[in-house]
């Protein structure tokens, strides 16, 4: 069996079709030209995820600005992602902007090749 590092840049991402809060997307060609952040968090509704959430889509205009996305990622389901989405712009003011994916796992145990 191969060990798999953590990815560096460079690396050729896997394509990846995955079910996001804004539809179904391919990744990486649906970013293709562009850099992006694929970062996950463990859980919906909680407060640090919450905070860092609010944090990414703070600076997203900076990010965008050096021709970088964000994309979100949880084992969360499309409808909690949008339902906490709804909980951050009602109680913070603050609008997500960017993707999140709905991990079933398999985003997660996808290898580099």
């Amino acid at each position: 069996m191969e060990l798999q590092g953590m990815p560096l840049l460079g690396d050729k991402f896997p394509e990846l079709k995955v079910l996001t809060t804004r539809g179904t997307m391919t990744l990486p060609n649906d970013l293709a030209g562009k850099w992006f952040v694929l970062f996950s968090h463990p859980a919906d509704f909680t407060p640090v995820c919450t905070t860092e959430f609010v944090a990414f889509q703070n600076l997203y205009k900076e990010f965008r600005a050096l021709n970088c996305e964000l994309v979100g990622m949880s084992v969360d389901q499309v409808f909690s992602h949008i339902k906490w989405e709804e909980w951050i712009k009602e109680n913070i003011g603050v609008e997500i902007e960017f993707p999140i994916i709905a991990d079933t796992g398999a985003v997660a145990k996808t290898s580099l090749s």
